[in-house]
């Protein structure tokens, strides 16, 4: 068995860490090493092209078969085998950037002013979402540890549910391995975004269409939605930037789209050519996550995603069951809102399903900031009572 999945020797306390400021931010290069970005600012555009050609022909070939959300899955099958084969492959940043704004504005169009009356009865919900982030982080946790055999460090930072690029960052920094969280989180969003959609499909019979139905075309939006839609687009991304949030290109955005929305100023969103080059984009960004990734190093850290991420299914579709029957809210909701398979791509998923988009994206937002407050806290606290004993 290769070293860097051996336990590894970590002091008196298996959680000591060895985290400073100047450690906390410094980047890992190597073979087997993953990006937290999605690439290197100073790609030749040739290559961008060329993976955006590459992403295109995917998703083509998805919507020409029938697939679900085929735009992005597509794009993100074809980058991803071509990224791990040894072609490379990038997005601009500031593309996957703009592409993302436009999700936002897309999903702060699902909240209608009918929906105002709902939210404050959402807070039962965000007390269970809590209750399924222990138990799910608590059960992949002992699953890396007992039969992964990771190091305690890097067993727990890859076990939580969501947060790919803040665990990399504060578990690397903690001393754990930022090669095997990244990439088991990496391989987990992979791995639900590619298995919901077709559940929701082939298990619950819904029709997931290759386009989110909420949209129009390009030549039916008149010039003030227009122009309020870019507006919550722009100013939604300036004004969250600076704020310490997680997905603040999404958040921000679909903060005010959403206020126009529930204020009744619009009741457009952006048109389905655009959502498909959005969907195009963030489906090959997720495939060219895995840049630099060996088939060896792969298939082992593989096996501990796809174990990690069958449990956050079931456990998601276990509480769907439980919660539905007492709750005022299907059970399709609540598993697009629980499973871990990442903001934009669940949010999308909701959207073309026509399931319930203003309360899945509100509880994948929660759930994110919970893990990058939470996980970080918990670590701190068990690591100074192990310490002083």
């Amino acid at each position: 068995m290769s070293s860097a999945w051996m336990p590894r020797k970590t002091g008196p306390s298996p959680f000591k860490c060895y985290s400073t400021r100047a450690t906390i931010w410094t980047n890992v290069s190597s073979r087997n090493s993953l990006s937290t970005d999605d690439t290197d600012p100073s790609t030749p555009w040739r290559t961008s092209a060329t993976t955006l050609l590459i992403a295109t022909a995917g998703g083509a070939l998805f919507a020409y078969i029938g697939a679900p959300l085929a735009w992005m899955l597509g794009a993100m099958m074809a980058t991803t085998v071509l990224t791990i084969s040894g072609r490379e492959m990038a997005i601009p940043p500031n593309l996957r950037l703009c592409m993302i704004t436009i999700l936002g504005v897309l999903l702060g169009a699902a909240f209608t002013p009918e929906l105002a009356s709902q939210i404050p009865g959402w807070i039962v919900f965000v007390i269970l979402l809590i209750v399924f982030i222990v138990i799910t982080n608590a059960l992949c946790f002992w699953l890396f540890l007992k039969w992964g055999r990771l190091d305690p460090i890097t067993a727990y930072f890859a076990s939580t549910p969501g947060g790919i690029s803040e665990m990399a960052i504060v578990g690397e920094a903690a001393g754990g391995d930022v090669r095997i969280i990244t990439l088991v989180h990496a391989t987990r969003i992979l791995l639900v975004v590619s298995i919901i959609p077709f559940y929701f499909r082939l298990v619950l019979g819904y029709d997931v269409p290759a386009l989110p139905p909420a949209g129009e075309s390009v030549l039916g939006i008149g010039w003030f939605d227009t122009a309020v839609l870019a507006s919550c687009a722009v100013l939604g991304f300036l004004i969250f930037r600076p704020m310490p949030l997680p997905a603040t290109a999404l958040i921000g955005p679909m903060t005010l789209s959403a206020i126009v929305h529930l204020m009744g100023i619009s009741a457009s969103a952006p048109p389905n050519e655009l959502i498909a080059v959005a969907q195009i984009v963030v489906g090959a960004a997720i495939g060219c996550r895995f840049s630099g990734t060996s088939w060896p190093f792969l298939r082992k850290a593989a096996g501990l995603a796809f174990a990690s991420g069958l449990v956050m299914i079931l456990a998601a579709v276990a509480a769907a069951l439980l919660i539905a029957p007492v709750v005022a809210l299907d059970e399709q909701a609540i598993l697009l809102s629980f499973v871990p398979g990442g903001l934009t791509e669940m949010s999308l998923i909701a959207l073309s399903t026509g399931v319930d988009t203003a309360f899945v994206s509100t509880m994948h937002v929660l759930r994110i900031m919970m893990v990058i407050v939470g996980a970080p806290l918990v670590f701190s606290m068990v690591n100074k009572y192990l310490t002083a004993r």
